[in-house]
């Protein structure tokens, strides 16, 4: 879905800025996020804030996309991201990015934006190595549909999954979680291929 105007804004500021690199940056090391020689695929990138975080991990390459054409102009605007790509590209058809080419998949909480989440996970899949993992924190859909009744930003019903539900699907399509933490309406994954 794209971003209301308030929600836009809301996610290029310097408190969501001020999370990203505090907080769930942090717990996606904790959970196994390594400094590697890696090829990383972040979905959802943004303005690239992301892209800043995960190009310190010194990757092999780095490709952020984002539905938004007004976040990858954003993006792309970025300093000092030498080995970084972005792409307009829906995150549930990732066909431009060859099978078992990544060995990381980063998701900054951008899940609950998507009717199709499912399918998304399914390219996680799809485009990731033998051993690659994806890292990936969500709200719960309890915290979203409050989100909703508060700021009405209007997120998809289908992306106020449980975590039951989630967790499920993951299993379904043959993803196993290797770590998660949570940290009150929101939880942060490691999971990784059977």
């Amino acid at each position: 879905m794209r971003l209301t105007d308030r929600e836009f804004r809301g996610m290029n500021n310097a408190v969501r800025r001020f999370f990203q690199r505090r907080l769930e940056f942090p717990v996606f090391r904790r959970l196994g996020l390594r400094d590697e020689n890696q090829d990383i695929l972040e979905i959802g990138c943004g303005s690239g804030y992301g892209a800043v975080l995960l190009c310190g991990l010194r990757p092999r390459s780095y490709v952020g996309i984002d539905l938004m054409s007004e976040m990858i102009d954003l993006a792309k605007r970025r300093q000092g991201l030498p080995n970084a790509e972005f792409r307009v590209m829906d995150a549930a058809d990732l066909g431009a990015i060859p099978d078992a080419s990544k060995d990381v998949v980063v998701i900054f909480g951008i899940l609950h934006h998507i009717p199709n989440w499912r399918e998304v996970l399914r390219e996680c899949h799809r485009v990731l190595r033998g051993d690659g993992r994806v890292f990936l924190e969500e709200p719960s859909g309890a915290a979203v549909r409050l989100w909703d009744s508060i700021f009405h930003w209007g997120h998809p019903a289908e992306g106020q999954f449980s975590w039951r539900d989630f967790e499920d699907h993951l299993a379904q399509i043959g993803f196993a979680v290797k770590r998660r933490l949570g940290i009150g309406l929101f939880r942060s994954y490691c999971i990784e291929r059977k």
